[in-house]
C-alpha cells in the first residue's frame, strides 16, 4: 500500500481487532479538496464497540487517525455508516412531542396547585407518627 493509504490500512487494523465480526467492515476512501475521508461500515451487533461508551472509542480513533494523516501530510476525517437494522433506523425519526400549542405554562395553574405535589397536608405529629 501507499503511505497516502496508511490511513485506512490503519483504521482497519484497528477496527477489525475490536469487533467481533471482522469480515463485516469496508472501508470506503475518498480524497479530495477538503482531505481524506474515510467511510466504515460495520455489522450492526458490533457498532456499540466502534462507537465506545458516550462515542469515547469513536473519538479517539479519529484522533489516532488525524495524527496518521498529519504524519503524510493529510487532513484525514471518520464518517461511520448507521448499519441497515441499527438502532437509528429501528426508532424511525423524530420522536413526535405533540402539538406546542396544547402546552400550558404555569401561569396557568393556581399557585396552591403548583406546589400541591411538593408539600403534603401533614402536621409534624403525623410525620413523627409514622416514623414509629
Amino acid at each position: 500500500m501507499a503511505d497516502t493509504e496508511r490511513d485506512q490500512q490503519f483504521l482497519e487494523y484497528v477496527i477489525k481487532a475490536l469487533v467481533d465480526k471482522p469480515e463485516g467492515v469496508k472501508i470506503e476512501r475518498t480524497v479530495d479538496e477538503m482531505g481524506v475521508l474515510l467511510r466504515l461500515s460495520v455489522d450492526k451487533d458490533d457498532m456499540g464497540k466502534v462507537i465506545g461508551r458516550s462515542g469515547a472509542t469513536a473519538k479517539a480513533i479519529r484522533t489516532i487517525l488525524r495524527v496518521v494523516g498529519m504524519k503524510n501530510d493529510a487532513r484525514v476525517n471518520l464518517k461511520i455508516d448507521e448499519p441497515e437494522g441499527g438502532m437509528r433506523s429501528q426508532q424511525g425519526g423524530p420522536i413526535d412531542m405533540g402539538d406546542p400549542e396544547d402546552v400550558g405554562t404555569m401561569a396557568d395553574v393556581e399557585p396552591k396547585e403548583r406546589t400541591a405535589h411538593i408539600r403534603q397536608e401533614k402536621s409534624l405529629d403525623d410525620v413523627l407518627d409514622s416514623l414509629k
